[in-house]
């Protein structure tokens, strides 16, 4: 257990992807904050480290053939999953998740007017993640899959515009922030997505998604913050 509490909570997830579901049950930032010891996090949150340790050391031995050992792919597989899955998932319940917003705004919100704020933030949120995504997409990971292949064959690599990978990522990190304290204020106003007692189905539903798509963003930041872009930058110094 102790080593648990030395280990960043950022660490233990890339170890492990199933010790995520007890830092989302405990309400812990693995993906945009996890750089703080797991000792650091428990004492100020006051929860009891040894209850979560053991919580993570249960997590990791059940469902073993649900988890996916995102530390062992090579980074231009990695890019290629996040774009292929994450990204498309994002762009594809957007608009999803739009319809469902608006549409109980329009029906709940003279009794729920948190209604008001949840959509205006996730609308603002979606415009950001999409151009977000785009940047990703146009430069940043076209780069990393350079820097893969000139690992793979031995070629050197030409510095790109921007100087140094490091530059990207950090602009990528800090837009990863910003989304997560949007989301922690989503979770808020909605009481941790948990539907109000005249709750008709479509508001159900909608809060549901909406859940989904923050827990996917969470794995979508883990994998890039805590894997996808150390990697880039060591990957970087060994070959410029």
């Amino acid at each position: 257990m102790e080593i648990l509490d030395e280990k960043t909570i950022g660490a233990i997830v890339t170890d492990d992807y199933r010790t995520a579901s007890v830092f989302e049950k405990y309400h812990i930032d693995f993906c945009c904050n996890g750089n703080r010891p797991l000792s650091e996090v428990c004492e100020q949150q006051g929860l009891d480290s040894s209850i979560i340790a053991n919580e993570l050391v249960e997590s990791t031995q059940q469902n073993k053939t649900q988890n996916l050992n995102y530390n062992s792919w090579p980074l231009d597989l990695l890019a290629n999953y996040i774009e292929k899955k994450h990204h498309t998932y994002v762009e594809e319940q957007i608009s999803v998740l739009k319809g469902y917003l608006q549409k109980i705004e329009g029906v709940h919100a003279h009794r729920h007017p948190e209604l008001f704020k949840i959509r205006g933030l996730f609308e603002l949120s979606a415009g950001q993640l999409s151009m977000h995504m785009k940047k990703e997409e146009l430069v940043l990971f076209p780069f990393i899959r350079k820097l893969s292949n000139a690992k793979k064959s031995g070629l050197k690599l030409d510095t790109p515009i921007f100087g140094t990978v490091e530059n990207p990522i950090a602009t990528m990190m800090r837009e990863h922030d910003d989304e997560g304290e949007s989301f922690k204020e989503i979770a808020k106003l909605s009481n941790n997505y948990t539907p109000p007692s005249d709750a008709c189905t479509t508001y159900i539903v909608a809060y549901k998604v909406l859940k989904e798509f923050q827990d996917d963003l969470h794995l979508h930041i883990h994998l890039e913050n805590n894997i996808l872009f150390p990697k880039a930058v060591e990957l970087e110094k060994e070959l410029m």
